[in-house]
């Protein structure tokens, strides 16, 4: 993994470049929820009546995204398929006059030419997986969203943190408050002069012991990064859980370019675990008028006394 990168150097946010690629990590097992992923990708478990990895590239579409690239492995196929044009399934639902679902499978999808697939082909990290999208990225700033970190709210989260990026220039991660007992599970950022919404980041570092957390503002599957991260990733230098961490190489950018924390302003559902997944999933189904009230009503034989 040699690097042919050039110095990281610092960009005002006036000349900063849109914001028009993200990269989907999408070559993880699912473990998690075996045996359900042992033939399906998590990414395409439905939360309602949409895949994971649907409401993750529908968030990066009304960000201004136009470039989707998904950083697959072995048995992902039915990702790269779902994006594809089905066209035994349209010409049924035509056919038979169903154009409302019709219409929804030709909005789903973005246009050809928009998605670019490469593969990750050794479970090395998250920082690695980045790095299998660096030919594809180029030298221009990027995004990253995690698919199973399903964040739910009115601009979306990604769409939230172009803005800051218009503002701020440099690197921006999303975050949100954790319990402090629950550090070791995220990366976590050592804030700076904060504004209630937006944190300088001072310092970063990737799951924390409790006792050794510089704040309980985790890192929640989003990014803007600029290419510059490339170059301590391709080192390869291994870290916690003796993988290629992305937190890593970012903490090289901080004091080297602009690096700030947007506060999430809307609703995260953690869908790598079971309990976040079916939360998500009744969550957003009662928010659907065709299902809230007879959800209300199973709910019912399900409430303690």
């Amino acid at each position: 993994m040699a690097s042919s990168q050039s110095p990281v150097t610092k960009r005002p946010a006036k000349n900063s470049p849109a914001v028009k690629t993200v990269v989907f990590p999408v070559a993880g097992l699912g473990t998690r929820f075996l045996p359900a992923t042992k033939a399906i990708p998590k990414e395409m478990l439905p939360v309602v009546d949409r895949p994971l990895i649907q409401y993750a590239v529908d968030e990066a579409a009304e960000a201004g995204i136009e470039h989707f690239v998904f950083v697959t492995g072995r048995g992902k196929a039915a990702i790269e398929d779902h994006f594809d044009r089905a066209f035994e399934l349209e010409t049924t639902l035509e056919n038979k006059g169903k154009t409302d679902a019709l219409k929804e499978l030709v909005a789903s999808r973005p246009r050809p030419g928009q998605m670019s697939f490469t593969r990750q082909q050794e479970p090395l990290g998250l920082g690695h997986a980045i790095w299998c999208a660096k030919d594809i990225i180029g030298d221009s700033p990027f995004a990253v969203v995690l698919p199973d970190e399903l964040m739910h709210g009115t601009p979306g989260c990604l769409a939230q943190m172009v803005e800051t990026y218009k503002e701020r220039g440099g690197n921006v991660v999303a975050v949100q408050e954790v319990p402090h007992e629950h550090t070791s599970r995220y990366g976590i950022i050592d804030p700076g002069t904060d504004d209630g919404t937006v944190s300088e980041v001072r310092g970063m570092v990737e799951k924390p012991k409790p006792d050794a957390a510089p704040s309980n503002l985790a890192i929640v599957g989003r990014y803007i990064l600029q290419p510059d991260v490339f170059v301590p990733l391709s080192e390869g230098r291994r870290g916690a859980g003796d993988e290629i961490q992305l937190t890593d190489a970012m903490a090289e950018l901080i004091g080297r370019q602009p690096f700030h924390a947007l506060r999430f302003g809307g609703r995260r559902f953690d869908c790598g675990n079971k309990v976040g997944f079916l939360e998500a999933n009744l969550a957003l189904a009662l928010e659907r008028e065709d299902m809230e009230a007879d959800l209300r009503q199973v709910l019912t034989r399900y409430q303690t006394k």
